[in-house]
């Protein structure tokens, strides 16, 4: 009994659902047409009608990152692509100029370049987007018309007499603009691979360093007018300055910030003081900003001499051996051919800082509170002054304490050249825990280093002299003496420390036999 009614119940409840289903579904032609306003919702403009590839953009702007400790802009040297060159992840984008080195900024991401914030020779900005590239700017066709129904690419057209009539009350919307398809540079084949600069289509590449074109700009000179003399074609100095001369010989040659005036070289007639103003280059620049940060560390000096007799010796029975087979080292392209004294003093200098790494900190302030404190580090980053034809630049040599006297000097020739030519990156120019000086290969017995920010220490070397002293038995014998100026930061470093460690140094130098012992 239950079971039926149970039963009829749910027929019951069937029926209703079929028949209310049946009469949503039937057409209501008995209400007659309904004429709906131009706004009304079912006839409204509707995005859905067309498509544009533009939806399928994501335009992700490029900024450029820190490339070293303070610099806040960086001058554009010269781009490697153009709008409209298709690019892949960690493809060079463009290179540039900071106060001391090159750099090459790559990609992060693989798309099209949409634009360029910045000419070359423009100054861009550190943390603001200097390219812009178009991640997804390499839809392709087929990928649009699968993701596009073929009705959706115009509006479909009215098929009953009353949609024609309403069609015609609409105002008439303008096509749509057809979306422009970046096309990869003619000269790109698709995909962007650097080997070399590559010029715009009928441009030339101009080889020339980062030193040559801040001269040039200097000058107020066409890069382009001046026929290089160097490898491949190379911009060097000289050329510019052949250049300008030229150029000026006809007539009165104008005062230049890297020529001497006339006023230097003869004698003034005139009984008047003449000044003449000059710009200072990016390497004073930052020559002149480290120095005055260094004015806040109080230096003392502390002074010794040093006898390199045995040195000299140890260094002329190796570098016998290295005349007969220079040694090329397997993580170096630069084959040792001859040894110079500096490789053994930055390895007796690495030594001494095991014994004392208090010279290889560094002085950190707490913001909040104000207080002092050391960071000690473990990797002996030792920073070689060098005079370079673009100014004194400072390349590191890192972990010196894991690196044998031919890696070191293998090390020294590579940063040497790479400061020669002005290609040193960052990376060679940054992270230094202790300087050395070597001044003497020029002249001068005794100096007075300044301690650079964020070390503790610093090492000048002097000019080797052969003297006579008094040797066993009070014999008159021959000894070569070099000097040894220490400079430390008198806060954290006192005298007693600087002597203990400069002994060190002077005893590793002295018999660089002990060096033998230490070898890792």
């Amino acid at each position: 009994m239950f079971l039926n009614q149970t039963s009829r119940v749910v027929r019951q409840q069937w029926r209703l659902s079929s028949r209310r289903l049946s009469s949503l579904s039937r057409p209501q032609r008995a209400r007659g047409p309904t004429f709906r306003t131009p706004l009304s919702p079912p006839f409204a403009p509707s995005t859905r009608l067309f498509h544009e590839s533009r939806s399928l953009y994501a335009v992700k702007p490029v900024l450029l990152a820190d490339i070293g400790e303070g610099i806040v802009e960086c001058e554009i040297i010269q781009w490697f692509v153009e709008p409209g060159a298709r690019v892949e992840e960690f493809s060079p984008l463009c290179e540039v100029q900071s106060d001391k080195a090159s750099v090459e900024i790559t990609s992060r991401f693989a798309g099209v370049v949409k634009k360029l914030h910045y000419e070359a020779g423009e100054m861009a900005k550190v943390g603001k987007p200097f390219v812009d590239i178009d991640i997804q700017g390499d839809a392709k066709e087929e990928d649009l018309q699968a993701l596009t129904p073929a009705e959706s690419v115009a509006p479909t057209e009215p098929t009953t007499k009353i949609e024609n009539q309403v069609a015609a009350q609409l105002p008439k919307q303008p096509p749509p603009t057809p979306t422009a398809v970046h096309q990869p540079a003619p000269w790109s084949n698709g995909v962007y691979e650097h080997t070399s600069p590559k010029p715009q289509p009928g441009e030339k590449v101009i080889l020339a360093t980062p030193a040559v074109r801040y001269l040039v700009k200097e000058l107020n000179v066409d890069l382009s007018q001046i026929q290089g003399t160097g490898k491949e074609g190379r911009i060097l100095k000289e050329d510019v300055y052949k250049f300008v001369e030229q150029k000026n010989s006809p007539r009165a040659s104008t005062p230049s910030p890297f020529s001497p005036s006339p006023s230097t070289t003869a004698p003034s007639t005139s009984g008047q003081q003449q000044e003449t103003p000059m710009l200072l280059t990016r390497t004073q620049e930052m020559m002149f900003k480290t120095m005055t940060r260094s004015l806040s560390i109080p230096h003392f000096l502390y002074a010794d001499e040093v006898d390199f007799t045995s040195l000299v010796e140890l260094r002329n029975r190796l570098n016998k051996v290295l005349a007969k087979s220079p040694l090329s080292l397997e993580s170096s392209a630069h084959p040792v051919a001859k040894l110079s004294y500096l490789p053994f003093i930055i390895k007796a200098v690495s030594m001494a800082l095991y014994k004392y790494p208090i010279l290889n900190s560094r002085v950190d302030i707490d913001p909040a509170t104000s207080k002092p404190s050391l960071v000690l580090r473990s990797q002996h980053n030792i920073g070689i002054a060098m005079d370079t034809p673009h100014g004194l630049l400072v390349p590191v040599i890192r972990n010196v304490g894991a690196l044998n006297i031919l890696q070191i000097a293998a090390e020294l020739t590579r940063l040497q050249s790479l400061a020669t030519e002005g290609k040193l990156s960052v990376q060679d120019m940054s992270g230094g825990t202790i300087t050395v000086s070597n001044i003497g290969n020029i002249g001068g017995t005794y100096l007075s280093p300044v301690v650079v920010e964020k070390e503790v220490a610093i090492l000048g070397i002097g000019r080797m002299r052969t003297v006579p002293a008094f040797g066993e038995d009070d014999k008159v014998v021959k000894k070569e003496i070099c000097n040894f100026s220490w400079s430390a930061d008198h806060r954290v470093v006192d005298g007693a420390t600087m002597a203990r460690a400069a002994e060190v140094v002077r005893g590793i130098v002295e018999g660089p036999d002990v060096m033998v012992m230490h070898l890792r």
